[in-house]
Parts: C-alpha cells; sequence; structure tokens
C-alpha cells in the first residue's frame, strides 16, 4: 500500500519565499509517500511574456529545487511540484520530482495553454514514468492543458504508470469530463492538484487579465470515480492510501484488455 497527498492553496505571485513557506507549513507532520502541489506552486502562473517568466525562473540548483529535495528527504516521499525552470536561454513550464534518495527529474510540458505559448517553449522531455524508490509504484507525470490530448496518458499508461500525477492551474471545468476517462481509458490512478485563488494582470492595451482557479484538486480511482475532491476554494490537504497493484493486470472483463487489445495499424496521427 501506498499514501499520497494532494496539496491544493493559493501561491502569490512574484513571491516563491512566501510560497516556499506556505508549503512546508501545509505539509508540517504529514506522514505520506508521495507529495503532489499544483502547476507553478513557486511563482504562481500569469506571466505576460518570456522575459518576465525567464527572470522568475530558477536552474537546477535555485532555491525551489533545494527546498523540494529538502522535503522529499524529510518526508521520505516522492515530492511533485510544478515550477519555472531555466534552461540556457530556454524557459520551460515544468514539474520537478524529487526523490528521497536524492535524486531530481524534470518534466517539462507538452501541451502549453493560452498565455503560456508567449511566455515558455515548448516541452521537450518528452513523458517518462518514475519508479519510487521505497515502495512498489510507478508514477508519470503530465501538467494541467496535457489532459487534453489523450496520447499524453496513454504514452504513461505505456510505460507502465500506475499512478499518473498532474500539477495543474486549472481555469475551467471540463476538465473534469476528460481527467476521469484518462483514469478509465488506462486503468489507472489520476491525482490531480489544482490551485484556488484569483490573479490578476494588467496587459500592454491596459485592460486587465483576470484568471480564477477551480481548485476541485482530486484523486480519481482507476475506473474514473473520484475517491476524494476538495472543494473549489481554500486549502485543502488531501492523503488516502491505495494500491498501485491493482492497475497492472489492464483486463475489463474476461476477454478484453485495454492495452493489448489496441490496434495502432488502424489509428491516425
Amino acid at each position: 500500500m501506498l499514501k499520497i497527498t494532494l496539496v491544493q492553496f493559493t501561491p502569490e505571485f512574484g513571491n516563491p519565499a512566501h510560497n516556499l513557506q506556505q508549503i512546508a507549513g501545509l505539509l508540517h507532520g504529514v506522514e505520506t509517500d508521495i507529495i503532489l502541489l499544483p502547476e507553478l506552486c513557486t511563482t504562481g502562473y500569469s506571466f505576460l511574456t518570456k522575459e518576465e517568466a525567464f527572470d522568475a525562473a530558477e536552474g537546477p540548483d535555485g532555491q525551489s529545487t533545494n527546498f523540494f529535495k529538502q522535503l522529499a528527504s524529510g518526508h521520505n516521499a516522492m515530492v511533485i511540484a510544478g515550477f519555472a525552470e531555466k534552461n540556457g536561454d530556454k524557459v520551460y513550464n515544468s514539474a520537478l520530482i524529487a526523490l528521497p534518495t536524492g535524486e531530481v527529474k524534470v518534466y517539462r510540458k507538452t501541451h502549453l495553454f493560452f498565455r503560456e505559448k508567449q511566455c515558455f517553449n515548448e516541452g521537450d522531455s518528452g513523458f517518462f514514468v518514475v519508479e519510487h524508490p521505497l515502495k512498489d509504484c510507478k508514477v508519470g507525470v503530465m501538467i494541467c492543458n496535457d489532459w487534453r490530448y489523450p496520447e499524453a496518458a496513454r504514452s504513461l499508461a505505456l510505460l507502465g504508470a500506475d499512478v499518473i500525477a498532474c500539477p495543474s492551474n486549472l481555469v475551467s471545468d471540463v476538465w473534469r469530463i476528460g481527467m476521469p476517462a484518462r483514469a478509465l481509458e488506462n486503468k489507472v490512478y489520476v491525482a490531480v492538484a489544482n490551485r484556488c485563488g484569483t490573479e490578476t494582470r494588467q496587459l500592454d492595451d491596459g485592460s486587465l487579465q483576470t484568471l480564477t482557479f477551480t481548485g476541485g484538486s482530486v484523486f480519481y480511482n482507476y475506473t474514473g470515480e473520484p475517491i476524494e475532491q476538495a472543494g473549489k476554494s481554500g486549502q485543502h490537504i488531501i492523503t488516502l492510501e491505495i494500491d498501485p497493484l491493482l492497475t497492472r493486470d489492464k483486463h475489463f472483463n474476461v476477454f478484453n484488455n485495454l492495452l493489448e487489445d489496441r490496434r495502432p495499424g488502424f489509428y491516425v496521427g
């Protein structure tokens, strides 16, 4: 069995020190095996230009990386957290995967959303699965808008993911239709850590861009059913115990196997 913890909170735009302090406080005393935090949880979301995102981003030795490495070590857990990643002259909307062994991996968002296309480079990490060093569990990561592309979750399922972790900054409710389908069609657990709160920025033309994030962080069973879900606003910590081994038999009756019955030769694209 394995414990997984979802963290929902409201990051403050442009104040990473405060945001990291919030995270530390929310997780104080929590005993778990996996910690999942929202997308861009260290910086806030509403960047308007690539220069702005680049200035806020961190390299591999930044304060956020060191913080999450310490968090993983202190909790003896895998930590998955969204952050703005600087690499050379590029900046990515990324998820840091910090392991209790000290190892760090980074997934870079594949499918950028809305103004992200003006602020971040397209992710080039590809999809991959990380084995928990202390538990029999394989975790795949996708970020927010990746959910709209079934190929993302299917790629992770084909790579052997038991759990798909999705750090998010979701601003609509349509994901509540698609995200459980990603769990059902792949027979995997899907964990969504979404932020809440509102960010307002002034655009060059003087108008205001206001984004309200929809909260509702949720853990979906491999049947697509929500096991537990947070409210749309406010801080929430959800910790659940699951059995990752239940996802590995992909049969949904004695004749049909979700992955073995695929016929890629007939698929387009």
